[in-house]
């Protein structure tokens, strides 16, 4: 390669017409035989990094998150192969994967994301009271119990519906911990609601963060405080007895990170 093409590598793609063309030259890599379809591109006011790319009449139609806007051509041509890559039902590239996450993984993309998250998105909630448990209750007693009090409460809420994949989540970037409807039933034991609500609460007491260019949620202080929950053990069992219940393999863990 030449110390042109390098230099070229790393100019930043500020334009829609310069996305265009980067997403051209990724189809160009990518579809080796047969025509080369036309290429729409723009940066879009997404709210995160998402970006989607899509076929239609024979004309590719890809947005970008304008998060991205500026970054090196580099990491937007990686993405704009793994998106075609997708698209075409090809392997994706180890390389262009490992390019364009540690650009994602980048403290300054990854603030801008969380801003782009609070500002132009939003989290579905609906109550912390249930018709069988009350979340806000439940989150006061682990607090006093596990962390001394200290814990401050996020938002609250049952999800809208009842959910069978994941039975709780927290999301930090709105500050609120979710908890799947379907454990507020009087037939789960309450015990497993405060265990699935006391692993989301270890998630406000770790925030993620990134080791070795990949994020961790569960580190070793984690599990170690998760094995503190008085019945950790009988509640494990009663998550696989629920998985199995709705026909899915044998998990240890049913609580998202």
């Amino acid at each position: 390669m030449s110390h042109y093409e390098q230099l070229h590598l790393y100019e930043p793609v500020t334009t829609d017409e310069i996305l265009r063309a980067v997403f051209d030259q990724a189809l160009q890599v990518s579809l080796k035989k047969g025509p080369k379809p036309n290429v729409e591109a723009r940066f879009y006011p997404y709210a995160g990094l998402s970006s989607t790319i899509r076929l239609r009449q024979g004309r590719v139609f890809a947005r970008v998150s304008d998060i991205l806007r500026g970054s090196p051509r580099e990491v937007l041509f990686a993405l704009a192969c793994i998106l075609v890559a997708k698209l075409y039902r090809q392997r994706t590239s180890k390389a262009h994967e490992r390019i364009y996450r540690a650009h994602t993984l980048d403290p300054l993309i990854r603030e801008a994301s969380e801003a782009s998250r609070r500002r132009r998105g939003y989290k579905i909630t609906t109550s912390s009271r249930g018709k069988h448990y009350d979340l806000a209750l439940l989150f006061s007693e682990l607090n006093q119990r596990y962390f001394k009090g200290a814990l401050e409460c996020p938002v609250l809420s049952w999800s809208p519906r009842p959910t069978k994949r994941v039975l709780g989540h927290h999301d930090h970037v709105h500050s609120a911990i979710i908890i799947s409807r379907s454990l507020d039933n009087p037939a789960i034991p309450q015990f497993v609601v405060e265990y699935v609500l006391y692993h989301e609460m270890l998630h406000v007491h770790h925030p993620p963060r990134v080791v070795s260019g990949r994020t961790v949620y569960h580190d070793r202080a984690f599990r170690e405080e998760e094995r503190r929950f008085e019945r950790f053990d009988e509640a494990l069992k009663w998550i696989e007895k629920l998985a199995v219940r709705r026909g899915k393999p044998r998990r240890r863990r049913s609580c998202s990170g």
